[in-house]
């Protein structure tokens, strides 16, 4: 099963041993703001960037088609 951006961020900050909060002063947002986007799973791609840049990561975004005749 396909793992939403919140929890690929949620096991990225585990693995590094990393808060949300110290997430969150690296991204210079604050900790409600980015605990209520991981909540939501709701993220720009301009902040996944940011997060994927904090987090020492690679981001790969594309679209693949469903259904191809």
């Amino acid at each position: 099963m396909k793992k939403s951006m919140s929890e690929q961020i949620r096991l990225l900050l585990k693995r590094k041993n990393m808060t949300i909060k110290k997430l969150s002063t690296l991204l210079e947002t604050s900790n409600q703001n980015m605990a209520n986007k991981l909540r939501r799973d709701n993220f720009s791609m301009k902040e996944l960037e940011a997060i994927a840049d904090a987090l020492d990561c690679e981001i790969y975004a594309s679209f693949i088609e469903k259904n191809i005749d």
